[in-house]
Parts: structure tokens; sequence; C-alpha cells
């Protein structure tokens, strides 16, 4: 199992995103199953969506449903990814941290991401 983080799935919807081309090259390299969280979901759904057309986003929406293991932030999560983001002193969002503390449930070590800042957390190794 693998995590993969909203901006892996943002670049790979949208042709004109900087990281388009990485993201189809690590896309074609992935055979494992994907866990995402519901803010990940949330995040992609939102700006695909606002940035290409509803159209685009309920597609990739439909992505998630057939295709992750969409795992959803409860309290517990919640406040792990609290103590996260006050250990990173607000440099990872709430959404990067619940997507740590989800890895860290689940035992996933590698986060398909474009977002520099997993490269901060110690025992995320970030594909990108």
């Amino acid at each position: 199992m693998i995590f993969a983080d909203s901006s892996y799935f943002i670049a790979l919807v949208r042709k004109g995103d900087k990281w388009h081309d990485k993201a189809v090259n690590v896309s074609e390299d992935l055979n494992e199953p994907i866990m995402v969280s519901d803010l990940v979901v949330s995040e992609s759904v939102t700006l695909v969506g606002s940035l290409e057309g509803g159209k685009k986003g309920k597609i990739l929406y439909e992505f998630f449903a057939d295709n992750c293991q969409i795992e959803f932030v409860d309290r517990d999560i919640l406040e792990g990814a609290m103590e996260t983001f006050l250990q990173y002193d607000g440099t990872l969002s709430i959404a990067d941290s619940t997507s740590i503390e989800l890895m860290k449930k689940f035992g996933i070590e590698t986060i398909v991401s474009f977002d520099g800042d997993f490269n901060k957390v110690v025992g995320i190794t970030r594909m990108h």
C-alpha cells in the first residue's frame, strides 16, 4: 500500500501543471494499491473542479471511489494530526498532518507527492 497526496492527483489531471509529466511517469511505475484520506479527496476534487470544471472534478472523484482505499479522518486521527501540526510548527497543513497520521496507523512509509514539505518527516519516503 502507498499513500498519495492531492498534489499528485492534481498534477496528473491538469495537463498544464508543472508536475504533470512527472505525475504521468510516476503513475506508470505504481504497482501498489493507493490509499488516500477524505481530505485528499476533498482538496483534489475541489481544486480540479475550480480550475478545470465540475465534470473533471467528478471524474477524479469517481477515480478515487473506484481505485483507491479512502480512509476517513476521525477524531483520534485529527488529534494526532494536531500534534504533528505543532511538531512541525504549522509548516505542514492539517491535511498533510492527517496523511502522516494515517500512514503511521497503517504502517505506510511511502507517499506519492510533489509537496516537498513531506521531506522533513522522518520515516517517510516521498515518491515524485
